[in-house]
């Protein structure tokens, strides 16, 4: 089987401007708006080789569709990290699977001091009129939209008692809602609200010991957060004693001996009103989640322990025969007057990136998710639509096309929970190339395509700002 994966995981160090794309099909005539995607961009710094999938460079990407016509802009992310990589060839800070160029004591300086890596290559979000590139780190680099040019760089952490904010929000009527996290003898996770252009308020805060989970992203519903407490975490006690060796954070992942559960915390009084346990998991992302009948419905993407991180170092991914971490789309029934989590399972892995309605229906009852799933390979393969209702699956899939998360883009009215279009940034293997895919989210049907005029790496989450649903398209 030809490997047409392998380019997903190579650096592409051309950077464009406003470059107008060829469509093969056609938009919609209501599709108007830009997408804006993060994303690894570069895979080494000087001589070293970066390790794992979560260390490469960011890299934004750009697509602006108007009357029918897309144009394409990307840019790496002027952060720190990316200045020092360019200007002295070495790895300013530890990042998640390779270690720092620093001497043993500059090593564990760093981990002292919490001195940490500003690389913001999980996504995007908009606060007020700033939007900014993010990860799980202190700081957001502000862009302009436009140029995709780093225009500013801010402490999200500032006004919160953490260490870093997470790179996944929610954004409720204008409020994001957030995590953020402090990390030492006692590590806490505190969920908080902001307002734009105001301090951050804590909510309510979750403790733990120098092992805590470790936490991605949580799930909103109209009442409650939901918080999962992972089987495993960064033991930072490990962490201090591997750094002097040149370890790293992912050298310290290790099983937890606390019991794997879901916290559920009020929204507004703060207070946990339930901690349902859960057999061992561990979850990146979530689709949605909702209240019903004295439970919560939370349906994710999750794995089963630890090689939902080691298994996607770059060497295995960019392999011809990679051993690829499986993820299965499940539903989570949490009871809240006691009880465990009952799960159940709507489709088997390798599958990631879950996306739904997000405007209309995320944290409420809902029909639909997206998912892209991998049948061989590093890489998604397909595109799959799954009925939570009904426990149906439609898939949409091409040969030598891996494309990447599918962003549901309402139509203007729309009449149905899935009256829109996805967008994807898909790795074309066949031609070493990549391309905007536009999808028909009713039926899977291929409306359109704009190939890329170079190949980008597979990248991680993005959002579509639209003239008619210009707010949040995915968590």
């Amino acid at each position: 089987m030809q490997n047409t994966w392998r380019g997903g995981f190579q650096t592409q160090s051309e950077e464009v401007h406003d470059v107008e794309l060829d469509v093969d099909g056609a938009f919609p005539t209501w599709l108007d708006g830009t997408y804006i995607g993060n994303g690894p961009g570069q895979f080494e710094v000087g001589d070293t080789e970066l390790r794992h999938w979560f260390d490469a460079l960011a890299m934004l990407r750009r697509i602006e569709i108007s009357g029918g016509n897309a144009r394409y802009t990307n840019r790496f992310v002027r952060s720190g990290d990316f200045r020092v990589a360019h200007s002295e060839g070495q790895v300013r800070r530890a990042l998640p699977g390779t270690p720092a160029d620093r001497t043993v004591v500059g090593r564990v300086s760093e981990l002292l001091s919490g001195d940490l890596q500003d690389n913001p290559s999980i996504g995007v979000e908009r606060l007020g009129d700033t939007c900014y590139a993010v990860t799980e780190s202190p700081v957001g680099f502000a862009i302009d939209e436009t140029t995709l040019e780093t225009v500013g760089r801010e402490d999200l952490t500032s006004g919160l008692d953490s260490d870093i904010t997470l790179g996944h929000t929610h954004i409720t009527d204008g409020v994001q809602w957030g995590l953020a996290a402090s990390f030492g003898a006692e590590s806490t996770y505190t969920l908080f609200r902001r307002v734009a252009d105001e301090s951050p308020v804590p909510v309510s805060r979750l403790v733990f010991d120098n092992h805590p989970p470790y936490v991605h992203a949580f799930a909103l519903t109209e009442r409650y957060a939901v918080v999962p407490e992972a089987s495993f975490g960064v033991d930072f006690r490990r962490l201090l004693v591997r750094s002097i060796r040149g370890g790293t954070f992912l050298d310290a992942i290790r099983p937890r001996e606390a019991p794997p559960r879901f916290h559920v915390l009020d929204r507004t009084s703060g207070e946990r009103v339930a901690a349902v346990r859960a057999e061992p998991f561990f979850i990146y992302h979530f689709a949605n989640a909702y209240e019903d009948s004295g439970t919560v419905v939370v349906d994710c993407v999750a794995f089963d322990d630890e090689t939902a991180i080691r298994g996607l170092s770059v060497e295995n991914l960019r392999s011809d025969t990679p051993d690829l971490p499986r993820g299965d789309f499940v539903r989570y029934r949490l009871p809240l007057d006691g009880g465990t989590a009952e799960r159940s399972l709507f489709h088997r892995g390798p599958a990631e990136f879950p996306t739904i309605h997000y405007s209309r229906y995320n944290g409420r009852p809902y029909r639909y998710a997206y998912l892209a799933t991998t049948d061989y390979g590093g890489l998604p393969t397909a595109i799959a639509k799954v009925d939570v209702e009904q426990g149906t699956t439609h898939r949409w899939s091409r040969p030598g096309l891996h494309p990447g998360e599918a962003i549901f883009v309402p139509a203007p009215e729309p009449e149905d929970e899935d009256d829109g279009v996805l967008l994807s940034l898909a790795l074309d293997g066949h031609a070493d190339g990549s391309v905007l895919l536009c999808l028909d989210a009713s039926t899977l049907t291929e409306l359109a395509r704009a190939p890329l005029p170079h190949r980008v790496p597979f990248g991680f989450h993005g959002q579509f700002y639209g003239t008619t649903d210009p707010g949040r398209s995915m968590a």
